[in-house]
């Protein structure tokens, strides 16, 4: 009797609960204010911050997300630094010399050539003038020395910092390096 009057609960509680429940409302929630938070205006007055406007700037010192700081100065100095210490973070399984050679024809080989040697359509059709070949000796360009100027610019070249995420400016790198390999045959 008792294992029957169990049984006949234990269904009596799950036929409740079942019955109970709908798909089509939220479940109830306990302190609602975390889940559902006050939408604020981005411009608009509000008690809620000391100058009263909502919009408010990054703390000193933030970074953005996915940003990582280049610490060699835009300068004479920084630029020879950058030729004898800086090196490429990618291994060799991670260039990809065909992602390489996509974002070069995009922001490079209109200037620098689909080789490397200067001759890009801009300089064909002299809108600029004295782009070097990647293989002149008086050059000698490194992977450091590569990075600092498409960080920077150089002369009348000017920063693609903000074109090409690090790791893309790496990929970049790599080509022209493998561009200047294929000059000095």
């Amino acid at each position: 009797m008792m294992k029957s009057l169990i049984k006949i609960v234990a269904i009596a509680v799950v036929l409740v609960t079942v019955s109970c429940k709908k798909d089509t409302a939220p479940n109830y929630q306990f302190m609602p204010n975390m889940y559902e938070s006050v939408g604020y205006e981005t411009y608009s007055e509000s008690s809620a911050f000391k100058n009263g406007v909502e919009a408010q700037l990054p703390a000193e010192g933030s970074i953005a997300r996915g940003f990582v700081p280049f610490d060699i100065e835009n300068s004479t100095e920084g630029f020879v630094l950058a030729k004898e210490t800086l090196k490429s973070p990618l291994d060799s399984t991670m260039v990809d010399l065909e992602r390489g050679k996509a974002l070069y024809d995009i922001y490079c080989g209109i200037c620098h050539g689909a080789k490397g040697d200067g001759q890009g359509n801009l300089v064909k059709r002299e809108k600029i003038l004295g782009i070097p070949s990647y293989d002149d000796a008086g050059r000698a360009i490194n992977e450091g020395s590569i990075y600092h100027t498409i960080y920077y610019g150089k002369n009348a070249m000017g920063s693609y910092a903000n074109q090409l995420k690090e790791e893309e400016r790496w990929q970049v790198v790599s080509y022209v390096l493998e561009l200047k390999a294929n000059l000095e045959k």
